[in-house]
């Protein structure tokens, strides 16, 4: 596999990069960009080039995008992950990727970055990069949630996410940043994973982001394993609830067959 890796933003000496992972065997016309997670403090290694790897090796065309994190407040990472998706759709012809058919998925913080950049429609001033990129729509047209963050405020919060996102006066500001109240008929469908057992980001997360797409008619599948802890990613393990936990893989490419992907 000859994997490469492009600025995220051109002309910018921001240190950001999208690292391609090219598809493996007979190729789809879809992509797949990744978040990895990590609290909006780090990018966590195993939630990034293993994906690359798994989505690659079924075929679909796989990207990992860096985002900036603490220190970095909101809106930057939303901005880098915007970027990510246009750079991906500019180039959809070169890669032989069909525009219509590029999916993200992110994991924990990561989780909660992809549910916002499928919902958060208000615009950012300086998330343009002055090319042809800008003029495309960041909006995916699916989103993969891994043990996401939903709420950054409240009883079921992540709290340390709402904090390195936010910064000073996080309290006040991360309602209204918490994806299922953004959520509206055209966001993009979901397919989400989570264990009743996480103690570091609440099973409610998502299960009140499954509610809100049910409100608001917008299609999602999704998997509550009974036993895990948080962070799992690849389910790379051998304890029994890794293994039993690792059929969220096959479920995520089916699921993305059933879609057209």
């Amino acid at each position: 596999m000859e994997i490469t890796t492009t600025p995220l933003w051109q002309g910018q000496d921001n240190g950001l990069n999208i690292t391609y992972y090219p598809p493996q065997g007979e190729a789809r016309s879809s992509a797949v960009i990744v978040f990895p997670g990590g609290g909006y403090r780090v990018m966590a290694e195993h939630e990034a080039r293993p994906y690359g790897e798994f989505f690659a090796g079924h075929g679909f065309h796989a990207f990992v995008a860096d985002y900036r994190t603490n220190p970095n407040h909101f809106p930057l990472p939303l901005a880098d992950a915007r970027r990510a998706v246009r750079y991906v759709r500019l180039n959809a012809a070169r890669y032989g990727i069909s525009p219509e058919k590029i999916a993200v998925i992110g994991s924990s913080a990561g989780g909660h970055l992809a549910a916002l950049l499928s919902t958060y429609r208000e615009k950012i001033d300086f998330e343009m990069n002055g090319d042809a990129a800008d003029e495309q729509d960041y909006l995916p047209n699916a989103q993969i949630l891994c043990y996401p963050v939903i709420r950054l405020t409240g009883e079921i919060a992540h709290v340390g996410s709402g904090e390195k996102l936010l910064g000073e006066g996080w309290q006040e500001r991360g309602d209204a940043l918490s994806p299922d109240v953004l959520v509206t008929p055209d966001t993009p469908p979901a397919f989400m994973w989570h264990t009743a057992e996480d103690s570091c980001v609440d099973v409610r997360n998502s299960l009140t982001y499954g509610a809100a797409l049910k409100a608001a008619g917008v299609p999602f599948e999704m998997h509550i394993y009974p036993d895990g802890f948080h962070g799992l990613g690849m389910c790379a393990r051998e304890e029994t609830f890794a293994v039993h936990d690792a059929a969220w893989k096959n479920a995520v490419v089916s699921w993305l067959n059933y879609i057209g992907f």
